[in-house]
């Protein structure tokens, strides 16, 4: 999946997904700062300078370093109607060769939660990993206690595999996850999910 320079953009019904720039810069800070209390249970803890400039150019050369090697696709959610930043999303970790995967990541800005643009996020951005990049797998995996992310994944065609043990460092300790995974030719059925 070399990309080379070719610009990524998926359109949704409201939304552009699209690589960060260094024009974002003030729209991110922002907005994560406004949605700290939101989104830190969640995430790993952030590092002092994680809304600085010089943290987020790091970021958009990242990006832009990862599709270019095509081994992650991080895309800003920018709703058209007004050109507003309302969270990102990743395809990151893909694999080639046999495994054709990737891990699906993403956050929202507490302004716009349960407001469906998440879901249009992810099934644009599963539709463009199984009919564009050609991946089998997509995995995700979330705290047990968030039934928002839960929901969305499976809302998403994502079905619960299983539990991982300390599986990642959230909000400053190791924390069991449930992973979910998207397969591209799913048989599996409906799943229980514990």
């Amino acid at each position: 999946m070399l990309l080379g320079r070719r610009k990524i953009r998926l359109e949704t019904e409201r939304m552009t997904l699209r690589p960060p720039a260094h024009a974002d810069f003030r729209a991110w800070a922002e907005l994560r700062a406004q949605s700290a209390a939101f989104l830190q249970p969640w995430e790993p803890t952030w590092a002092e300078d994680h809304l600085t400039r010089k943290s987020f150019t790091n970021r958009v050369y990242w990006a832009a370093r990862s599709i270019a090697a095509g081994t992650a696709l991080p895309l800003f959610l920018i709703r058209r109607e007004d050109d507003r930043l309302l969270g990102a999303i990743t395809l990151d970790h893909i694999k080639r060769g046999p495994a054709q995967s990737g891990t699906t990541g993403y956050w929202i800005g507490d302004p716009f939660v349960r407001q469906g643009y998440m879901r249009e996020a992810v099934l644009a951005v599963v539709h463009h990993a199984f009919n564009t990049l050609d991946l089998s797998r997509i995995e995700a995996g979330c705290l047990p206690e968030n039934r928002a992310s839960r929901a969305l994944l499976e809302s998403c065609g994502y079905k619960y595999e299983g539990v991982a043990q300390s599986y990642l460092q959230i909000n400053g300790r190791w924390r069991n996850h449930v992973l979910y995974a998207n397969l591209r030719h799913d048989r599996r059925g409906k799943t229980d999910v514990g």
